[in-house]
């Protein structure tokens, strides 16, 4: 009963140090930022201090990029169902509807990249974003 009691208290004690270490993190971390209202927390903290605005345009073009590549992988292999038919018709015409399905699945992401490509230029020219090579 007493080394039952024993352990709770020990796991308690080890609880109670862990959830107080993580709520002292954040000032140890930003203790050398002085009054500039976290601006170069990302500096500090070693995660980077790149602007939102890049951060989301690149999230958002290798989510495009890893769509293309799954369509034309689509395309490749309707292509290669078609070669591997022998002249069956009924696999020709479902490699067909999987070309074509790849190649539209191109057209809608081409035209997605045209798009977000544009609305983000004009956001970052509309907010006075000068993106740093």
């Amino acid at each position: 009963m007493l080394s039952k009691i024993l352990k709770y208290k020990v796991g308690l004690s080890i609880l109670a140090a862990m959830v107080f270490s993580l709520a002292l993190a954040p000032a140890v971390l930003a203790g050398s930022i002085e009054e500039d209202f976290g601006l170069t927390y990302g500096t500090v903290s070693r995660l980077g201090n790149q602007d939102i605005r890049a951060t989301i345009a690149s999230i958002i073009n290798v989510a495009l990029s890893l769509l293309g590549i799954i369509a034309l992988v689509i395309v490749l292999y309707g292509g290669f169902k078609w070669m591997t038919a022998g002249g069956n018709d009924d696999q020709v015409g479902e490699a067909r509807k999987m070309i074509v399905a790849g190649i539209i699945g191109l057209a809608i992401i081409l035209s997605a990249y045209a798009i977000s490509s544009f609305v983000l230029v004009q956001l970052g020219q509309a907010t006075g974003y000068t993106p740093t090579p």
